[in-house]
């Protein structure tokens, strides 16, 4: 069997669909590297937050960012768009009362952790909507709130009434 031979007109084609094929994939490679993510705020991860089962034992250890004055846990997570899975923000209060949280501008699911002045966990939001101006409240007096990804109080069976350990 013989086949036809291409026009050039019809291998200026072929060419011309197989570069945008090309650069098309070039394209998909780059959107998939994360260039095209937006950058947000980096935070910097100075303290170390560990959770402790029933018997004092670590269960888990993240690197936190300090949040200690009030423009500091104003700002929280906003505009942070990434969190490595071990980091997370520890917010740091002078005394101990009912807290709220939302997460306005925040574009990431958290777990939220209230913490008392015993540093015992009193309350967990788990996977809060990002973007949200819901309300979590603590329920009770906190001193502290420890932000980690949604699902890590679950991946590691973080509960209520466990303490955490500030380093």
């Amino acid at each position: 069997m013989k086949l036809p031979l291409l026009s050039n007109s019809h291998r200026l084609l072929g060419i011309l669909l197989s570069l945008l094929l090309l650069a098309a994939c070039g394209k998909q490679e780059q959107a998939d590297s994360g260039e095209n993510e937006p950058k947000g705020r980096i935070l910097e991860y100075t303290r170390q937050v560990s959770f402790l089962n029933q018997q004092g034992e670590v269960v888990e250890t993240v690197g936190v960012a300090v949040a200690d004055d009030n423009t500091e846990r104003s700002t929280g997570l906003m505009d942070v768009n990434r969190l490595p899975p071990d980091k997370g923000m520890l917010f740091v209060f002078d005394d101990e009362q009912p807290r709220s949280f939302w997460m306005a501008n925040t574009p990431l699911s958290l777990d939220i952790i209230f913490v008392n002045a015993d540093l015992e966990i009193v309350r967990i939001h788990h996977n809060t909507q990002p973007f949200t101006e819901n309300n979590f409240t603590s329920g009770a007096p906190s001193k502290y709130v420890v932000e980690v990804n949604g699902g890590f109080c679950v991946s590691n069976d973080i509960q209520e009434g466990m303490r955490i350990a500030i380093e």
